[in-house]
């Protein structure tokens, strides 16, 4: 053992011999290499030989630093007897401490450096590949200077010729003095030597200490300009560039070091064949990478797509815009504006996301990417500048979107960017770290995209509700720039009328406003060109005197009557503001408890965008108010506030105010707050009220009902039950429950308790902005409205079960019926049964009523079905009259209007069973549409004919009668006896979806009677009423649905007809509103607003996809530019549902799904598997989706299994895609940069 153990000393030891004596007798390097290589043979040693490579620098090390000893050296190196990498990591941290003391030493190792670095095919083919890496690991000791634990070959390449080039560069660094101007003040490299220095320097006399100097210069220079070789090769410019991905922290370090050489290096800029400029280009990130190519070719393919689907001569602006890109943008603003459902996230949250994934396709900058948006949201304003009226939302939903939504997605992306700059500059004073926001890319591209509106005048021109408040941001301006001294609450209540000159303002001063109220702009906004007009230097000095009542109120003002008048009318304009109101709210007295709600729910929350959210928030807040610290009742602590929350509930009812909780992400917020508030007053006996001021009285019953009827609204209530039987599919759009707006609610509050201390600082959160109810929230927290719940349920899934005689529903039900139809002599028959051989004086039954009619409301609830049962009965036999039936209906609900919600519950379930004989809508039984049925019709065919559908004729026609349900007949008798006003409109906002849906669900001409029928009553909701009819038709037909969807797929693209008119874009789909208050009539209704209204009915999703991509192939019909347009397509809907970033809320479905997908791509490259396509079209699929996943989308491959990803990158080699596969390995992470460093040696990438 003890010899086997010695033979290879002994075969050291013999090469030293040999090395010693052929360096003492000059022998000649050829002929020492060769007997070299004669005695390792012989001795069995493998080659190239780590061992004789140690040997052999430390005999040159510094006993033997001669040069036939490097020439001995380089002879080995030449003919492969030692590893040249290993070779140079040995002398690296030899030579470059001590290369002051031995010039010449580093001077030849420098010139090893170029001839042997760039030759790593070699090393990867090489026999002892991982041996000789892992040896390079051991000298170098990469996971004590990089941090990353992995014994991969590949891997250390990257981290060797990174360390090769950062020696050299801080050893430049120390030569010139320049290390102490780091931040580290000195190196992570060994680049001096431990030893005194002074011994060696002063031993040289004058002559030879210049020749030193200067040799050292030259070294110096020469080191330079290897760094330069290193990222001007091809190779290792791609394996720094993989450093660069990979080891973020360390290559800014690196990069740091880089500036700093080239802006005070002298020796740099004595340089003949290199310049700081250009060293600083060689090593840009911008620089041509790996993914330059891919990028190319990215958007080649992508003009070639557009080119052919002719999109790019559609643009109505100048073709700087290219407003085509943004027309998702478009399509998600007007499809956020339908009132028919509620967001259970921020809207804001979601836009941010699509501006980031339509930025990261569309391969744009991020001016041009903030400009589509503004004007995206800029053509919604201006499409509903003149709405047509109807009970949906309009022109405060809108601008909610544009001042408040769009700017918070603005705020939300470019705050994104300030993080990861200050992350930059934490050591900074805060004055520094400003400065440094200031100056961030997104900031700057901001001001660009704002400076640019103005070539947008057209789009700017304000809504005449809002022209008022663009005047008075255009006079704050104005003022501002005047120099008078005038604070900020008082700029915010100057208007035109105080200053004698022309400063009309549009919606840029606003979007302005907003961006200033949010803190991505300041005041230097106003000095931009054109910004403000007219000579500010003529503004009287009397300008300004005026205090706000909002400045008032900080200050301690009373809430007086005339003040509470201001405050509703006038807008805060800051979170302050806000924060005193709500103070004072939960502080003071009942009254003005009452006069601050009124306060919370007027312009602050319709129009007070800056703050918006905030208000939300805070009546959010309101609605869940703690109980007094003296409470001590045993009831719940709410039904003292019950006329302060009756106005909180009264005030945010209206269609605009519901809609704007729904755009901030708040209807879960909302619904948790208002469960308390039904659960406590629907179980309140009815005789329990309340006086107000004015001398109104309100019952515990009317505060449930506001309650309850404005909970149902947030989870949809009002669809239809026939969507949950009818077809085999589910229809495209989500089902909110009560469930599950608590499940999100409790999902948010995680959230926020799981967020850093500062947190709020960043996203501008008040320190009131968290939720009241801090604990998760569950249904069984509410047993009577689950228990309704559950009633509600089963009564859609099935008929009503038998009424047990006697019990206290039975009672209940009687006590309704004899209030609903007191006044009717049905000849002694009752509407309900009773039990055999009871019998009670007419005085008993009369208290029995008086006293059922004053339980608590969800017992009342509980009974109504039964109560609807019995008069539908009723009226059915013959027994009670449709108009008795009407008015009974219309005094039940006014008794408690929200059985209203039961009533649509009801009659919803049964127009689905279809168990009732139909209702002759003729007049005299029922309201009869015939005074105008015909024109509807013919209105709701000149509608679907302009928009390019061809259906079969709509009308009725002849004499047949006109028919309808008989349980949708009553429901549309009882709407129709509502008074359009404030009192009423919270309960038909209710009802008048419901009725919408079920109508458009029913047979034809179910809606066109509805529509008739409610024209005939409300004449200005005529175009609003004519378009929801026109849409009936795709939820029957789909063939119908598929029209309209390529329709508007051809006028989007400007493919129709030239008798259409129409040159596509954004307007041709969208339209510019409509209505007869268009010139000339009603206008056609464009096909991209009618399909964003029904798409969510259509059921089978698998069917419309189907559709979509044949009409997205048959547009594109080459081959090839088919596979380009499909990979677009899927990459599109990708990025749409999962964001293109890692932090995004959808993500967590994207890795499972993508990887899925791209285990099948893999599959086909292998062979595994075969595809029945076109050739050219699947190569140009597989290839165009792959180059757009690593220029738009790189981070979503972090998340996929490496071994998938080789995979991949192998068929794509095999296809000679060689820089499409190492590309896809390169932004893959970590995991993937061995295989990544290993490709680009072996293609020469």
């Amino acid at each position: 053992m003890a010899a086997a153990v010695g033979a290879p000393q002994r075969t050291w030891d013999c090469v030293l011999d040999l090395t010693k004596a052929a360096q003492e007798r000059g022998t000649d390097p050829l002929t020492w290499v060769m007997q070299l290589s004669s005695s390792l043979n012989a001795a069995g040693a493998s080659m190239p030989s780590i061992e004789v490579a140690e040997l052999l620098v430390s005999h040159i090390c510094w006993s033997n630093d001669v040069p036939i000893a490097w020439k001995f050296l380089e002879k080995a190196l030449t003919i492969r007897v030692v590893p040249p990498m290993l070779v140079l990591a040995l002398l690296s941290v030899r030579v470059i401490p001590e290369r002051r003391r031995h010039p010449v030493a580093y001077r030849l190792y420098m010139e090893l450096l170029k001839r042997n670095s760039f030759s790593l095919l070699s090393l990867v083919n090489g026999p002892n590949y991982h041996k000789v890496m892992g040896s390079i690991n051991d000298v170098l000791q990469f996971y004590q200077m990089f941090g990353v634990q992995s014994s991969e070959p590949g891997i250390l390449v990257v981290e060797f010729i990174f360390a090769l080039v950062w020696q050299l560069l801080d050893a430049s660094l120390d030569d010139e003095g320049l290390l102490e101007l780091t931040t580290q003040k000195k190196s992570r490299w060994t680049t001096r030597s431990q030893d005194m220095e002074i011994d060696y320097v002063d031993s040289f006399d004058g002559k030879r200490r210049e020749t030193q100097t200067a040799l050292n210069k030259i070294n110096t220079v020469m080191a330079i300009e290897i760094i330069a070789d290193f990222f001007r090769n091809k190779v290792t410019s791609q394996i720094l560039f993989l450093a660069r991905r990979n080891m973020p922290m360390h290559w800014e370090c690196f990069i740091q070091h880089l500036r700093l050489l080239a802006s005070n290096s002298s020796y740099l800029r004595n340089s003949k064949f290199l310049s700081p400029e250009l060293l600083l280009q060689l090593t840009s990130d911008t620089r041509q990478t790996l993914l330059h190519g891919c990028q190319t070719k990215s958007r080649q393919q992508f003009h070639t797509v557009m080119a052919r689907s002719h999109l790019f001569s559609t643009s109505q602006f100048p073709r700087t815009v290219q407003s085509e890109l943004w027309l998702p943008l478009d399509l998600y603003l007007e499809d956020a504006m339908d009132g028919m459902q509620v967001l259970t996230t921020s809207a804001a949250q979601t836009l941010a996301g699509l501006v980031k994934a339509l930025q990261a396709v569309n391969q744009t900058t991020w001016q041009d990417t903030f400009l589509g948006l503004w004007i995206a949201a800029l053509r919604l304003v201006q499409r509903e500048r003149n709405p047509s009226e109807g009970p949906v939302p309009r022109l405060d939903t809108c601008l909610c979107m544009l001042l408040s939504v769009v700017v918070l997605a603005v705020v939300h992306i470019v705050k994104e960017d300030e993080v990861i700059l200050v992350s930059g500059t934490q050591q900074s004073s805060n004055n520094q770290r400003k400065d440094v926001l200031r100056v961030g890319k997104y900031h700057k591209d901001l001001v660009s995209s704002l400076q640019r509106l103005d070539d947008f005048e057209g789009l700017l021109s304000p809504p005449p509700l809002v022209t008022s408040l663009a005047n008075q941001a255009a006079a704050k301006a104005l003022i501002f720039l005047s120099g008078l001294t005038v604070g900020s609450a008082q700029l915010d209540c100057i208007t035109l009328a105080d200053i004698p000159l022309n400063c009309s303002g549009d919606l840029r001063h606003l979007i302005v406003e907003s961006c200033i109220a949010r803190d991505v702009l300041d005041t230097s906004a106003y000095l931009w060109p054109g910004y403000v007009k007219g000579p500010h230097n003529q503004i009287p000095r009397s300008v300004g005197g005026q205090v706000s009542a909002w400045s008032s109120l900080l200050k301690g003002s009373p809430l007086t009557p005339t003040m509470v008048n201001t405050l509703v009318s006038t807008p805060a304009t800051s979170l302050v503001e806000l924060e005193r109101l709500y103070e004072i709210t939960v502080s003071s007295s009942d009254d003005q408890k009452v006069s601050a709600a009124i306060i919370f729910c007027g312009a602050s929350l319709s129009r007070g965008w800056n703050v918006q959210e905030h208000t939300a928030i805070l009546i959010t807040r309101l609605l869940s108010p703690a109980a007094p610290v003296d409470f001590s009742g045993s009831e719940s602590h709410l039904i003292g506030y019950a006329p302060f929350l009756n106005v909180l509930l009264v005030g945010i009812s209206s269609v605009d105010s519901v809609q704007i909780f729904s755009l901030h992400g708040l209807a879960p917020q909302l619904a948790a707050a208002l469960m308390p508030i039904c659960e406590v007053f629907g179980s309140c006996a009815r005789n329990m009220f309340w006086t107000l001021d004015a001398g109104e009285k309100i019952t515990s019953h009317a505060v449930f009902s506001n309650a309850f009827t404005l909970l149902l609204r947030l989870w949809r209530f009002d669809r239809p039950p026939l969507d949950n039987v009818m077809g085999d599919f589910t229809p495209v759009r989500s089902h909110l429950t009560p469930e599950y707006l608590l499940l999100v609610h409790n999902s948010q509050l995680a959230s926020l308790e799981n967020q850093p201390n500062n947190q709020n600082k960043t996203s501008g959160l008040s320190r009131l902005s968290r939720p009241s109810l801090t604990e998760p929230i569950v249904m069984d927290s509410f047993p009577k409205l689950k228990r309704w719940y559950r009633q509600h349920q089963e009564c859609i899934a099935s008929i009503l079960s038998a009424l047990v005689p006697g019990n206290y529903v039975h009672q209940i039900v009687e006590a309704l019926l004899n209030m609903m139809f007191r006044k009717l002599n049905i000849g002694g028959q009752p509407l309900t049964p009773t039990t055999s051989g009871s019998s009670s004086s007419s005085a008993s039954e009369t208290d029995n009523s008086s006293s059922c009619l004053k339980l608590p409301a969800w017992d009342i609830l509980e009974a109504v079905p039964f109560v609807l049962d019995a008069a539908l009965t009723a009226c059915d036999h013959g027994q009670l009259s449709p108009r008795d039936l009407t008015t009974g209906l219309k005094d039940l609900a006014d008794f408690l209007p929200a059985s209203l919600a039961t009533i649509v519950s009801y009659f919803s379930s049964e127009v689905t069973r279809g168990l009732w004989k139909p209702a002759f809508m003729n007049g005299s039984d029922w309201p009869s549409p015939a005074a105008n049925l015909s024109l509807v019709e013919e209105q709701i065919n000149r509608t679907l004919a302009a928009t390019g559908v061809n259906i079969p004729c709509l009308s009725v026609g002849g004499n047949y009668p006109v028919t309808i349900p008989l349980p949708l007949a009553a429901l549309v008798s009882l709407t129709i006896t509502y008074k359009l006003d404030k009192s009423t409109d919270r309960f038909l906002n209710l009802v008048g979806p419901a009725l919408l849906n079920l109508s458009i669900c029913c047979p034809w001409p179910c809606m066109s009677i509805i529509a008739a029928l409610w024209a005939q009553k409300v004449k200005r909701w005529a175009d609003f009423l004519i378009f929801s009819a026109s849409q009936a038709v795709f939820h029957h037909n789909s063939d119908a649905a598929v029209q309209l969807l390529k329709v508007s797929f051809t006028t989007a693209v400007g493919l129709k007809s030239p008798s259409a008119g129409s040159n596509g874009g954004v307007g041709a789909l969208l339209g510019h509103g409509f209505g007869s208050h268009i010139v000339g009539g009603l206008s056609a209704v464009a096909p991209g607003l009618l399909y964003l209204r029904v798409h969510r009915a259509v059921r089978n999703v698998m069917f419309m996809t189907e559709e979509i991509v044949c009409i997205l192939v048959h547009t594109v019909v080459v081959a090839m530019m088919c596979g380009y347009a499909l990979a677009y397509f899927t990459l599109f809907i990708g990025t749409f549902a999962w964001g293109v970033d890692l932090a995004s809320p959808a993500s967590k479905r994207r890795p499972k799904v993508l990887e899925k997908h791209l285990e099948f791509l893999a599959s086909a490259l292998d062979g595994k598997i075969s595809v029945g396509c076109n050739k050219a079209t699947w190569r140009a699929y597989v290839t165009g989706y792959m180059n757009l996943i690593v220029c738009c989308t790189p981070a979503w491959m972090l998340e996929i299994d490496v071994e998938v990803l080789k995979r991949v990158s192998n068929g794509l080699k095999q296809w000679k895609e060689e820089e499409l596969a190492v590309a896809l390995l390169a932004i893959s992470g970590p995991p993937a940069m061995a295989a990544a460093a290993e490709m680009i040696i072996e293609t020469g990438i």
